[in-house]
């Protein structure tokens, strides 16, 4: 089997990052069977997660390069990025962690641009961290578009066959109102469509959620369903993507959840992310459509308040992992269809 090299970025180090990271790598072989991950971090700071997890940290292997990895069992192959990070506190804001996990997503998508690895897995970082760090970016998907110079991209919420692909994410709401065009809405239909294409099934529908109570409710409950959703969805059509809406919020995402639709498009991050995460929890992860390579994330936070105690659950990055392998293979044609 050809398995795809997956960078895994450690995340924000005062978080859980690191020691999901030592879990999901030392606790399930079955791992090794679908990938080659090489973590892109901090030696040190992974070393102290082995520890706290009750591994031992000579597991942790420094490489130069993906191409030295040793890809054996009870070993995590870790490129460092930068200088040491062992010393940070967990549980807390630190300048200097937020500075390392931007970093080693900034060398994990240098590693993809060399064509060392075949796709990204992130866990967690912290976004006011990030900040404090000297990045002011809103999240790891702006961040891996701005390195990727890539301009049409959307976050995307997985779990199993259902994906949520999303207008707007980390803005204000009264921001994503703005930021929700007729332009915005198609460039994510073709997004999905692309999707959809890779997957097997270019005329899988897609389900449009309105802005509005209602979906606007023939206009009692605001204009922009039936000025931008409504125009943007018909253009889709015109091109010939299976799109179909504005539709209540409240009836398209019960009915997704149910199964009556796998391609789910929302306007802003809660109206996604809510219901999501109370019905799949770690059994959901977080995709970036629109970039030249793969990229699959957990769909939790760092956690501070548990970080360092070794009782955080991997679950969902053992999931990442094996989506983003799945997923790695075929991404070309994702890539391709956009049309970027």
């Amino acid at each position: 089997m050809n398995r795809p090299t997956l960078a895994v970025t450690l995340g924000d180090v005062a978080g859980i990052g690191p020691e999901i990271t030592a879990k999901a790598l030392l606790h399930h072989p079955e791992v090794r069977e679908f990938a080659r991950p090489v973590v892109v971090g901090d030696a040190d700071a992974l070393r102290n997660a082995v520890t706290a997890v009750g591994g031992d940290p000579s597991a942790v292997n420094p490489v130069a390069s993906p191409a030295e990895a040793a890809d054996a069992a009870g070993v995590i192959d870790i490129v460092q990025t930068g200088p040491s990070l062992g010393h940070v506190p967990t549980g807390e804001l630190n300048a200097e962690a937020g500075d390392g996990a931007a970093r080693f997503v900034i060398e994990a998508v240098d590693l993809a641009k060399r064509e060392l690895v075949d796709g990204i897995v992130t866990p967690p970082l912290n976004k006011a961290a990030m900040h404090l760090g000297g990045h002011p970016w809103p999240g790891h998907t702006e961040l891996l578009a701005h390195e990727f110079g890539v301009s049409d991209y959307s976050l995307v919420l997985s779990a199993g066959d259902l994906s949520f692909f999303h207008l707007t994410t980390h803005v204000s709401l009264r921001q994503a109102i703005e930021d929700i065009t007729q332009e915005r809405t198609l460039e994510v239909l073709r997004l999905m469509s692309a999707f959809a294409r890779a997957q097997g099934d270019a005329d899988e529908p897609i389900g449009v959620a309105g802005l509005n109570p209602h979906a606007g409710e023939n206009r009692l409950f605001g204009d922009e369903d039936a000025d931008i959703l409504a125009p943007a969805i018909e253009l889709a059509r015109a091109e010939g993507i299976n799109a179909h809406g504005p539709l209540p919020a409240d009836a398209l995402i019960p009915a997704a959840v149910k199964g009556k639709w796998k391609l789910v498009a929302v306007c802003y991050h809660d109206q996604g992310h809510a219901p999501f995460k109370a019905v799949y929890g770690d059994d959901g992860v977080n995709i970036t459509a629109g970039l030249p390579v793969v990229r699959v994330s957990v769909d939790h936070g760092t956690a501070f308040d548990i970080a360092g105690r070794g009782i955080a659950r991997e679950a969902s990055l053992v999931l990442a992992l094996r989506r983003a392998a799945e997923l790695a293979p075929g991404w070309g044609h994702v890539w391709s269809a956009t049309g970027s």
